[in-house]
């Protein structure tokens, strides 16, 4: 039975709009930036900076303790498994509660963590892969231990 005139006008078209969409990437990179502003940025606010006395700055941190193997592990275990008790930053000392974000995929846990990393100054900016978040998923935590890791880290390694 053949297609009625506007179907017929129309087919050309939708089969050139089907080649088109093959030319488009497969799986797009998840945006760093967009997700740290529907995620993050409600607390550590829109530019990182954090808010004095409830929540730390991420802005010059994350990637300098990113810059260490332990500091990599360490991020990737605060956004699967969240973090309690009692941390000092820059000598102001933040009590509270940070959840996890374990619902999110780890391709777009590896996007915010690389994007906020990319807010310091250290250069290379250190990148996080969805691999770095599924090794963090492969053990259980609590978020008390996230923060007994992150005094380890800082014993070690001073934090900013």
């Amino acid at each position: 039975m053949p297609f009625p005139a506007r179907q017929r006008l129309l087919l050309p078209s939708l089969a050139a709009f089907a080649g088109l969409a093959s030319l488009a990437p497969a799986h797009a990179a998840p945006d760093g930036a967009g997700l740290y502003t529907a995620q993050c940025s409600v607390c550590h606010q829109a530019d990182a900076g954090g808010s004095p006395g409830q929540f730390p700055p991420l802005k010059n941190r994350v990637d300098k303790i990113a810059g260490s193997p332990e500091g990599k592990s360490y991020l990737a275990d605060l956004l699967t498994h969240g973090m309690s008790g009692s941390i000092d930053v820059g000598g102001d000392s933040y009590v509270g509660y940070m959840p996890s974000f374990a619902q999110l995929p780890d391709e777009q846990l590896a996007a915010i963590l690389t994007y906020v990393s990319s807010l310091g100054d250290a250069k290379p900016t250190p990148g996080f892969t969805a691999d770095d978040l599924k090794a963090a998923r492969a053990h259980a935590l609590t978020a008390a231990a996230v923060n007994k890791e992150r005094q380890a880290l800082a014993a070690k390694h001073p934090l900013p």
